[in-house]
């Protein structure tokens, strides 16, 4: 069903009952605001295939209005933002060409910041993939003439300037029906997405459209019920980002859900917390392809997971390189919303037919920066996605939330009888049509019976029994499926008493993989886990240069002795030295079994047929016996 647009007036009463509060974490500095005053600030781009990108409205003179027009709208062509430069710094020419000089001015201009203190445990958590992530950005930043938290600095220094004039904090707001649902929409803007360089996350770029949805049931007295929130996270989706409204982990101070936003990512949690979360990198088709097959064998031949041996099994991955990163959502930091340091001002709405600068602009919100993993281009409006095609969040938001099947509780009774109707009907004429087949088959038997051992009859016979077999097989299909629909009913029925007598399913009944924060015992890692997590990248790479100059003759042989060393030391301080010892004692299995079937393989063909010859040899003549 297409989503309905409420009234304007009922979609900001609506809103504003259940606007969300919004936790930050200390150190954050980018915060909900309105769009309007950041696109004064912007200029717009265009980058057509093949050339340079081109400015078509400078900074300063860019509107909502003008946004939507969206000059240049061609086949390949790339709408983006550039969030201004700061003036006071463009002003000097020293600072402009010392990227040093000019980070130290723009944090000079942009002022001090909340302390933000990383804590311990961050490099024994995230691995040896992410710190080696996160030196290579760097030294490619440095490499282009960039210092790393450069850009942040400068959107801090803008970002300054524009709550200079008006200090607001702003949502951006739509309501609407769905398949009896009602969806409130909250649309968070921040201008800026710092979390590599302020927080030690995955990436940089400006503009982050972030997203908490409340999912209202009405009644027939036109009160409506809140039943659900979905707070988006990264780039996950259904649902495992919903909590009912009864769920004890979702905090609410009245009406209102409270959301702990992560710095930097601006990720939404449920609860305070570190949490660990991982950058999925796609990688080349053929490598994708050879990965997918090894993490079969891996996965569902040896039945190794990543939680262990008879750990659960992991979502799907296929095709990606997965680089952990901590995300810091402790709430302990600015507060908006109602019983916060800050309060929201009145929501700009989007509602049906959404705005000019919503509908119309199906560009970038910020800086293409060319990203093949687009983890630094800037993200889409709310009603697209980077490839301008229309985001299912806006068109079907309740199945994105994964609701889509889970009526209202207005119509779940209603549902269950319709279902329940239907599955009987089924079986109603499953048994009639079990009963005609039954009788064919019965008449099929005595006439398969009747030609039996007749010679004259032989063709017919043979075309009779495989008649026999293949309606045989086939109404015991259907008496399954019989039986299996009518204990569907049965549970049906349960269930609709369970209602009406006031049951509800667990709260989190839903949740497949529930994200959780790290727990006090992964955040009171030892200081030596933590010494060794921040020099262990070094020494490695210290270790492999010195094995090359002077132990060359040895080098396979070391390599694997320094790789294995490492390998077990950051296990033990990561608690996963059973697995690491599992997983390398069935490794080296499988590489001995191919090792000697590749030098062995002519013996091993001739023993593998004289042990199938003893064996048959052997139970041909314990027949005989008998």
């Amino acid at each position: 069903m297409e989503p309905e647009s409420l009234a304007a007036e009922a979609a900001a009463a609506l809103l504003k009952r259940f606007e969300p509060v919004v936790r930050s974490t200390r150190g954050d500095r980018f915060f909900p605001m309105d769009v309007e005053p950041y696109v004064r600030e912007c200029g717009l781009w265009v980058q057509e295939p093949e050339s340079e990108a081109v400015c078509e409205i400078p900074c300063g003179k860019l509107t909502l209005d003008r946004l939507a027009q969206q000059p240049r709208d061609r086949f390949g062509a790339v709408h983006f933002l550039k969030f201004a430069e700061p003036r006071e710094v463009e002003a000097s020419e020293d600072a402009s060409h010392k990227p040093g000089r000019r980070l130290a001015a723009l944090k000079k201009i942009a002022g001090p910041r909340d302390v933000f203190r990383v804590g311990r445990g961050r490099l024994a958590r995230v691995g040896y993939t992410s710190r080696f992530a996160d030196a290579l950005y760097s030294i490619a930043l440095l490499a282009r003439g960039r210092v790393p938290g450069e850009a942040a600095a400068a959107a801090a220094v803008s970002y300054k300037r524009i709550l200079a004039q008006r200090e607001h904090y702003r949502y951006h707001g739509r309501a609407l029906r769905q398949d009896g649902w009602l969806v409130l929409q909250y649309w968070l803007f921040y201008p800026f997405n710092d979390w590599r360089s302020g927080f030690f996350g995955a990436n940089d770029h400006e503009a982050d459209w972030e997203k908490v949805f409340v999912f209202l049931s009405e009644s027939g007295d036109s009160e409506v019920h809140p039943e659900w929130v979905a707070y988006a996270s990264h780039n996950y989706t259904g649902d495992n980002l919903r909590r009912r409204w009864d769920d004890p982990e979702l905090e609410k101070v009245g009406e209102h859900p409270v959301i702990f936003v992560a710095a930097g990512s601006h990720a939404s949690y449920f609860a305070p917390g570190e949490y660990l979360t991982e950058l999925k990198l796609p990688l080349p088709r053929l490598l994708a392809r050879m990965t997918e097959s090894v993490r079969a064998f891996w996965r569902k031949t040896l039945r190794q997971y990543s939680g262990g041996v008879n750990g659960p099994q992991p979502e799907d991955e296929t095709g990606y390189f997965n680089i952990p990163f901590v995300d810091y959502a402790r709430g302990d930091g600015l507060s908006i919303g109602p019983g916060g340091g800050k309060q929201w001002d009145p929501p700009r709405l989007m509602q049906d037919p959404a705005p000019a600068w919503v509908s119309g602009y199906r560009g970038l919100w910020g800086l293409y920066a060319r990203d093949p993993f687009e983890g630094e281009d800037a993200p889409a409006g709310p009603m697209y996605n980077r490839d301008k095609s229309v985001s299912r969040t806006w068109y079907d938001p309740v199945g994105w939330a994964g609701l889509d099947k889970v009526p209202p509780p207005t119509e779940e009774l209603d549902t269950i009888f319709e279902h329940r109707t239907a599955v009987e009907a089924r079986c109603v004429a499953l048994r009639e049509d079990i009963e005609a087949k039954s009788h064919r088959l019965r008449g099929l038997g005595v006439e398969v019976a009747a030609m039996r051992g007749k010679s004259h009859l032989s063709e017919p016979y043979t075309a009779r029994r495989a008649e026999l077999e293949k309606l045989s097989e086939e109404v015991a299909r259907l008496r399954a499926s019989s039986a299996s629909d009518e204990a569907v009913s049965r549970s049906l029925e349960s269930y609709a008493s369970r209602l009406r007598a006031g049951e509800r399913d667990p709260a989190r009944a839903h949740i497949s993989r529930p994200h959780q924060p790290a727990s006090d015992a992964e955040l009171r890692t030892s200081r030596v886990a933590e010494l060794w997590a921040a020099v262990s990248v070094s020494l490695m790479m210290i270790a492999l240069v010195a094995i090359a100059a002077f132990r060359v003759e040895h080098l396979t042989s070391a390599l694997v002795a320094s790789i294995a060393l490492f390998a077990f030391v950051e296990a033990s301080f990561r608690g996963r030295l059973v697995n690491l010892v599992s997983s390398v004692n069935i490794g080296l299995g499988v590489v001995a079994a191919l090792v000697i079937l590749y030098e062995f393989f002519w013996e091993i063909v001739i023993a593998a047929v004289v042990v199938v010859g003893l064996y048959v040899l052997w139970d041909n003549l314990r027949e005989f016996r008998r």
